[in-house]
């Protein structure tokens, strides 16, 4: 009779688990149906459909009966769908674990899972199921191994005979260890766990989270979001909480604007000081925040509060671009190419009517070393456009410190918005190495400018930074030998600091409505003829006030003494002087 119960109990329990195991099986949802989308349908199809339903059964939206439980189908389904190697194991096996059982582990004989047979090999195997049902097989597991399923047996045989058996019972030992006779299904003696262990492997939080969301905690939020230029998406959640659909529109969003826009999302369970701190700890839901910059200086945080939907979050980080370009107006008189600043400058010329998205990326990344401008021209005919030396638009052209000007690209064509950037990037980064070694040439060459006060000397290059017709008056001091140049250059860089010339030009230091040249008269002579048909050919030291919107001048040629020079200089600003219109335009040669 014991030999009878002996065999009759396992058949017993083993018929139990039969009944309950097509009852999963029976339950199991297709995820291409949920999804309503074909067996070959594509990742984008996938996400496509995924975006839709999600939309129609989120909780926030759907209130009716059952729209939470479709929701988590849905969920479960693109989980499945979207990761190439459960999709696969999905098609071939009906499950997304790996494998035809419980275990995705290795074959038997490797120190792995042993699947179960009846009467030995090809028993059991495999439990049938067409399209994509699942199909079973009993596998034995390590210790602690993972399987396929989505229960514990312990719950199995708690349901059926009551109480708690997760570990060894009245029923027999299911989580048995090494060299121990397992009075319940049994394995090989030398097996680490003759248990049945189905354990599913598929933690809270632990989904197939999309490659453009970033993984942030304190140190990367310190080391590459704050105050870095560019904006951020945030999401900040707890695996407890269902993300997914969250992150899913944050990847199509981020997706396009790669380059200009970065996206992460932070786990405030692991991380609740931080979160707290930060002020972004997550209710009920997931919360989303985008850190963009209202100035110069610093970034801040500000939640997302709109419609979830794909359109409404991008239009929204679009609208937070950094806006750290100046859009001019060429034509506009009161803008000045060679006014400068202590950083170099750059302009993009486009036919756009707005910023574009990658300039506007650009100024936040360099806010802090460059000046940035743009500009909305016709064509690459314009007058305007000519002048700076552009024959094809798009093109950037850039100011260096010394008022130099330099056509850095034209004709800028782009594959996508990262690529753009980078390649911006690299240009913006050879033109401020370039001014760098420009600024230290100048410091170490004292024959061609004043060291301590900048006092540039006249030149094609720098002529329309210093006297070109945007500018209100540049005071000239004109010399013919070594000495003269000494005497003028030193006044000159001693008023050219005070408060009488309510500076503007960063030649000088700072802000003023007056500019201060050099001009080296043995080799401009011709420049001179303009203003004089002799070209003060009997002076060896002048100055010259010149006003190169009207076209007009005056001279001081008296005797080279501070007290004089400032004299003439508050004259020429508070229009106490008479000027008369030049000959002809002034031309360096």
């Amino acid at each position: 009779m014991k030999k009878i119960r002996a065999v009759a109990f396992p058949m017993v329990v083993f018929g139990l688990l039969w009944l309950f195991i097509s009852s999963q099986a029976a339950k199991t949802l297709d995820p291409y149906k949920i999804l309503g989308v074909d067996q070959n349908a594509s990742q984008r199809e996938i996400q496509k459909a995924f975006h839709k339903l999600s939309l129609q059964y989120h909780p926030d939206k759907n209130k009716s009966k059952g729209a939470q439980e479709k929701f988590a189908q849905i969920n479960n389904a693109y989980e499945i769908l979207s990761d190439e190697e459960k999709r696969k194991n999905y098609d071939m096996y009906g499950n997304e674990r790996g494998g035809p059982g419980f275990d995705a582990g290795n074959p038997a004989g490797n120190g792995g899972y042993t699947h179960f047979t009846s009467g030995g090999p090809g028993g059991w195997q495999h439990m049938g199921g067409q399209g994509h049902s699942k199909s079973f097989s009993f596998s034995f597991g390590n210790s602690g191994g993972q399987g396929s399923s989505n229960f514990d047996l312990g719950d199995i045989f708690s349901k059926f005979f009551g109480g708690d058996m997760s570990g060894a019972s009245q029923f027999g030992s299911f989580t048995g260890s090494s060299r121990t006779q397992s009075h319940g299904f049994g394995g090989s003696s030398r097996s680490q766990s003759s248990g049945f262990r189905g354990t599913s492997s598929t933690q809270s939080g632990s989904s197939n989270y999309p490659k453009s969301i970033q993984d942030i905690n304190s140190q990367v939020y310190k080391k590459e979001i704050a105050d870095q230029g560019i904006i951020w998406l945030l999401l900040s959640y707890s695996p407890r909480m269902s993300s997914q659909y969250y992150e899913s529109i944050i990847e199509e969003v981020v997706t396009p604007l790669q380059g200009a826009l970065k996206a992460g999302r932070i786990n405030c369970e692991t991380e609740p000081s931080f979160c707290k701190e930060l002020g972004i700890y997550p209710r009920n839901a997931p919360r989303v925040f985008i850190y963009s910059y209202k100035s110069i200086e610093s970034g801040s945080l500000l939640e997302y509060t709109g419609d979830w939907a794909v359109k409404n979050l991008k239009t929204f980080c679009q609208e937070h671009l950094p806006r750290f370009s100046k859009r001019v107006d060429l034509d506009t008189s009161g803008f000045s190419f060679g006014t400068m600043e202590r950083l170099p400058r750059v302009m993009l010329l486009s036919t756009k009517k707005d910023t574009p998205v990658i300039w506007r990326a650009l100024s936040g990344l360099y806010r802090k070393r460059f000046i940035f401008y743009d500009a909305e021209v016709p064509d690459a005919s314009d007058k305007a456009v000519k002048k700076l030396g552009v024959d094809v638009l798009p093109a950037i052209v850039g100011w260096m410190s010394n008022g130099e000007k330099h056509v850095l690209q034209t004709g800028i064509s782009v594959k996508d918005l990262n690529s753009a950037v980078q390649e911006l990037s690299a240009l913006l980064n050879d033109f401020e190495r370039k001014n760098k070694k420009a600024t230290s040439s100048q410091a170490k060459k004292p024959e061609t400018e004043s060291v301590d006060k900048q006092i540039h000397l006249l030149t094609t290059s720098n002529f329309d930074a210093l006297c070109g017709e945007t500018i209100p008056v540049c005071l000239i001091g004109v010399f013919k030998s070594a000495k003269a140049r000494d005497k003028v250059e030193s006044i000159l860089s001693v008023v050219s600091q005070k408060s009488l010339t309510r500076r503007q030009n960063p030649y000088s230091g700072s802000k003023d409505s007056i500019t201060y040249t050099l001009l080296d008269a043995t080799k401009q002579p011709a420049f001179l003829t303009a203003f004089d048909n002799s070209g003060f050919k009997s002076f060896d030291k002048i100055l010259i006030a010149y006003k190169p919107r009207k076209g007009k001048f005056t001279v001081y040629t008296g005797e080279m003494r501070m007290e004089e020079v400032e004299r003439f200089v508050s004259s020429v600003i508070n229009g106490d002087i008479q000027f008369s219109k030049t000959k002809q335009k002034p031309i360096l040669r």
